[in-house]
């Protein structure tokens, strides 16, 4: 699970505990709703537990997600969760251990007394260090901790538990030139309010992506705004099914020339005998707009995209049973790469043209798949696709 927020309701200001994979908040006192956003990533306070000294703030950035990759013949994946210091300065500690799952942080607001040290470190200088020929980061989630500090007499005190930690060269202040003199963070409450049709939009506390039942419309957020996102549902056999979301997206590359389907199948050396259309379908691929274990995070996309399952499709969501969208499309753009060097027959052909591949995308759609729910797996009703439901489960916290 991410790690404990508190938080006031920007409504009626009662306390609201989160977690850090919550995006919709709705308070259980006023029942409003509301989506949080910020045009980079959050950032986070440390609890301090002083109150009568000058606070330095140290940035630490947060990675926690799975690292996808190629090893040898095989692809091979990490779940990392991992903090380091955002600011080149070797008297402080490079990590805050566990200090972030075992504190109740808050956001950074602009009421918030102190000084900010500017972080210096950007995202690729921390998740390059963490895999070698990485092709995607998944299920990411990018944060800044800010750790509170407090000098005195040239030494530099941990203001969470008022311990020393690092000395100072007499009469020298080397936090002073790092000092963020002007920070613009904001960190928006988007009212949960469909832009079309004015009706409540529906998720759970980690959907990305919000419903309006009303309309038959899906929301995602981007640049402080709701944008309307195409997608289709594929009807189910009966009333109990449940609606698991894919990402759908339709590219080409030039590097290897994947214009269609059936260069995808000859790319791949699928056992399957190129059929004369394939030669004018698209190129797709299926990706879980979910998150879920890595290994079935890859067999799912390999499973779909290779099939290219034609299914006759509605535009209306369905009624009840719907899995929230946890995945992003931005990120399960990231994984096609992945997704091309898994599905290929021969690795060793294969791993070494990843290079020259860099994906246009022409359409992506958001498709809600019917799935079966027996015993301890749900089923796709018409591929067979099996997902264990603890895996669902497990992925929720990832």
């Amino acid at each position: 699970m991410g790690f404990p927020i508190e938080q006031e309701c920007p409504q009626c200001g009662a306390a609201i505990e989160l977690e850090e994979t919550d995006h919709l908040i709705r308070c259980p006192y006023c029942n409003v709703g509301n989506f949080l956003y910020t045009r980079d990533y959050f950032r986070f306070l440390l609890p301090q537990k002083v109150s009568d000294k000058d606070i330095l703030y140290a940035p630490y950035m947060r990675f926690k997600g799975t690292v996808y990759f190629c090893r040898d013949t095989s692809i091979g994946h990490r779940i990392v969760d991992i903090t380091r210091q955002g600011m080149a300065f070797k008297q402080l500690p490079m990590s805050l251990g566990l200090r972030p799952q075992v504190l109740k942080m808050r956001f950074v607001t602009p009421d918030v007394a102190g000084l900010f040290i500017k972080c210096s470190q950007r995202p690729a200088d921390i998740l390059g260090k963490v895999a070698k020929h990485t092709l995607a980061y998944i299920g990411e989630a990018l944060s800044l901790i800010y750790l509170p500090l407090f000098v005195q007499k040239n030494r530099v005190f941990d203001a969470v538990t008022n311990r020393p930690i690092a000395k100072l060269p007499q009469g020298e202040d080397i936090f002073a030139p790092a000092i963020d003199d002007s920070p613009r963070w904001q960190m928006a409450f988007m009212a949960t309010i469909c832009p079309q049709c004015g009706w409540n939009l529906e998720g759970e506390r980690d959907s990305v992506a919000l419903t309006c039942k009303n309309c038959d419309t899906v929301w995602e957020v981007s640049e402080g705004n709701f944008i309307q996102v195409g997608f289709r549902a594929v009807p189910g056999k009966g009333e109990d099914s449940i609606y698991l979301p894919f990402w759908k997206i339709s590219a080409r590359d030039r590097g290897l020339k994947i214009n269609s389907y059936a260069d995808f199948i000859r790319l791949t050396n699928q056992p399957k005998v190129i059929q004369r259309q394939w030669e004018e379908q698209d190129m797709a691929f299926w990706i879980p707009a979910f998150k879920i274990r890595p290994k079935i995070f890859l067999r799912l996309a390999r499973q779909m995209t290779v099939s290219q399952k034609d299914f006759e499709m509605e535009e209306e969501i369905p009624k009840k049973n719907l899995y929230p969208v946890t995945l992003p499309q931005s990120e399960a753009a990231q994984s096609m790469k992945i997704t091309l060097a898994n599905s290929g027959l021969i690795k060793k052909k294969i791993f070494p043209l990843l290079r020259r591949v860099n994906f246009t995308i022409e359409e992506s759609t958001l498709v809600y798949l019917p799935f079966d729910e027996t015993g301890h797996e749900l089923i796709q009703e018409h591929m067979r696709v099996s997902i264990n439901k603890n895996a669902l489960k497990f992925g929720r916290g990832l």
